[in-house]
């Protein structure tokens, strides 16, 4: 596990480090005589980029073992949130512990993070959006601007653990006193 005062390598870090062991180069867009170069070369420059813009990713969205056993405990489907909003959240086939998180016409790809506190977080990394899953609610937020997108999001599962645990505590009558 990496030292908390590590950094996380982005996206475009890992692509900088590839392409300088790969020993592929980023194409440059020149105006000059060196812009009329073969359009082969320009066409494989191209294709390596692409490359290893794709290995890039893929190393970024690698899932450890400890964020498949969060990925277990996520819960799936539609959730009904505050203000009639609704946030669906679906495993994404062929893609082990990647999920696909749709709110307001937007898809995200959300990945297990571990947490300390046991909740379940998902994150895109690349937009910021975190979800939040406690066994009473869920949120979605946008971390780079430190605000919730849309609270109290409840699927049927936190609902019936909501209503027996509303249950328990009702029968339970404080010390003293008589249960009616």
């Amino acid at each position: 596990m990496p030292h908390p005062s590590h950094s996380i390598a982005t996206p475009l870090q890992i692509l900088v480090a590839l392409s300088l062991w790969t020993g592929l180069t980023v194409p440059s867009v020149g105006y000059g005589a060196d812009a009329a170069a073969t359009p082969k070369a320009s066409r494989q420059q191209h294709a390596d980029r692409a490359k290893g813009l794709a290995l890039a990713t893929e190393t970024v969205h690698r899932i450890s073992e400890a964020q498949l056993l969060v990925a277990d405990r996520v819960l799936t489907g539609e959730a009904t949130c505050d203000f009639d909003q609704t946030v669906d959240l679906q495993p994404i086939a062929g893609k082990l512990g990647q999920f696909r998180l749709s709110y307001k016409k937007t898809s995200y790809t959300m990945i297990p993070e571990e947490t300390t506190s046991g909740a379940v977080r998902l994150e895109d990394k690349m937009s910021g959006i975190v979800w939040l899953q406690i066994p009473s609610k869920s949120m979605l937020m946008n971390a780079r601007a430190g605000q919730r997108m849309v609270d109290g999001c409840m699927h049927p599962e936190q609902r019936a653990a909501v209503a027996a645990s509303k249950a328990a505590g009702a029968s339970v009558a404080p010390e003293g006193e008589k249960k009616p």
